[in-house]
């Protein structure tokens, strides 16, 4: 069964287990609906979940107990099985659907492969050629179609030369 990566562990909170973790969701709350997440492959049943006023997610998992317990997980990624996830809607795909795509323009030019895609006030695609990293956030019509079939993002070369960073 695939698993897609939904979160990081940043730290433990309080003295009961929870954890406090970084989604990698559109909606923080979205991590609910799998129901068991996975940790270093092992599954956890979510127990408890919650978003602050900030945006910060925080999840009680079975067997996690206590604090203690709960700092072995910091930095560790949470993975849940995709026939679990929420279904997309209509222009919105899953990170692990366009990592390994092929970025051109949309004159064809081939101008590296997307490698990586941080969550940060916009997405932030990180695509590499011949060992050289460009990353680009995806604002302004930058990204003119995705064709997950055709293993490819398109992009719009001239919006693409004024926000690329190498």
């Amino acid at each position: 069964m695939e698993r897609l990566i939904i979160g990081e562990v940043l730290k433990p909170q309080g003295i009961r287990g929870e954890l406090k973790i970084k989604t990698y969701t559109d909606f923080p709350e979205a991590v609910k609906a799998f129901g068991t997440v996975y940790i270093d492959g092992k599954p956890y049943k979510i127990l408890s979940f919650r978003v602050d006023g900030n945006g910060a997610a925080y999840v009680g998992l079975r067997g996690i107990p206590d604090r203690n317990a709960a700092e072995l997980f910091r930095g560790k990624k949470i993975e849940g099985l995709r026939e679990d996830a929420p279904a997309l809607e209509e222009g919105q795909y899953y990170i692990v659907d366009i990592i390994g795509l092929a970025c051109e323009s949309d004159t064809g030019e081939f101008l590296g492969t997307v490698t990586d895609i941080s969550n940060l006030s916009s997405d932030i695609y990180t695509i590499e050629k011949d060992g050289k990293k460009i990353l680009f956030p995806a604002v302004n019509g930058v990204i003119v179609k995705v064709d997950i079939a055709g293993g490819k993002l398109i992009v719009d070369r001239k919006k693409f030369d004024e926000i690329a960073v190498i």
